[in-house]
């Protein structure tokens, strides 16, 4: 009993980490995307925000039913504070990308880690959400690939965004790789390699690997 506890704390730590880097990135796609190199790019930021931010209220619910929580859900007005620092500060087109990119890219592996895991209680609530992010993904890895590519000075911002997006991702995957009660509990399969899922999709962002991981 007390070890479905721990798991049960570690998947609503889990899933508010991603709620609130969802609701983060949907801010910031609201915020900076108005701002976008061409009307297409604004318009598509503008749409995905308001799947960001859906996801994130999605989640905060699932966490409620997870504390038992009955009745009416909380109106959500921030995130708890578990956002990864590189999705808060956000402040341009390059590091919109850069965040958007690397964090979702990280929370793809865990949830479809999750789906492998094949737990019932979590099958149900994230296949449909993994589905609609996919759209999120193709267009934050589109612009990441054409940033990667440009002249100037851009390739070498954008490098630098990406790395450190990337390395604070990676850092939180380790963690939850480390909550060996995620996997007991069969939230998560037995010896999981999220960081390898992130490393791999991120070498795909230019002909030749530039992420380096630490």
């Amino acid at each position: 009993m007390e070890q479905r506890q721990s798991a049960v704390h570690s998947l609503i730590e889990l899933l508010e980490t991603i709620a609130d880097n969802k609701y983060v990135l949907g801010d910031r796609l609201v915020e900076v995307g108005v701002s976008g190199p061409n009307l297409e790019a604004t318009l598509a930021s503008i749409a995905m925000a308001q799947g960001e931010l859906g996801h994130a209220r999605l989640l905060y619910n699932w966490c409620f039913d997870l504390r038992g929580l009955k009745g009416k859900k909380p109106e959500i007005y921030r995130q708890t504070g578990k956002a990864l620092a590189s999705a808060v500060n956000v402040h341009n087109w390059i590091t919109l990308i850069a965040a958007l990119y690397a964090t979702n890219t990280a929370i793809d592996a865990v949830l479809q880690s999750a789906l492998d895991a094949n737990h019932p209680a979590i099958v149900s609530r994230i296949q449909k959400l993994i589905r609609e992010q996919q759209d999120h993904l193709v267009y934050a890895k589109h612009w990441a690939q054409q940033l990667a590519h440009e002249r100037g000075a851009v390739p070498h911002r954008f490098r630098a965004a990406l790395n450190a997006a990337a390395n604070e991702a990676a850092a939180w995957l380790k963690e939850v790789e480390s909550k060996e009660e995620l996997q007991q509990e069969g939230y998560l399969p037995n010896g999981v390699k999220l960081v390898e899922r992130l490393q791999q999709e991120l070498k795909t962002v230019a002909a030749e690997p530039f992420v380096q991981l630490k």
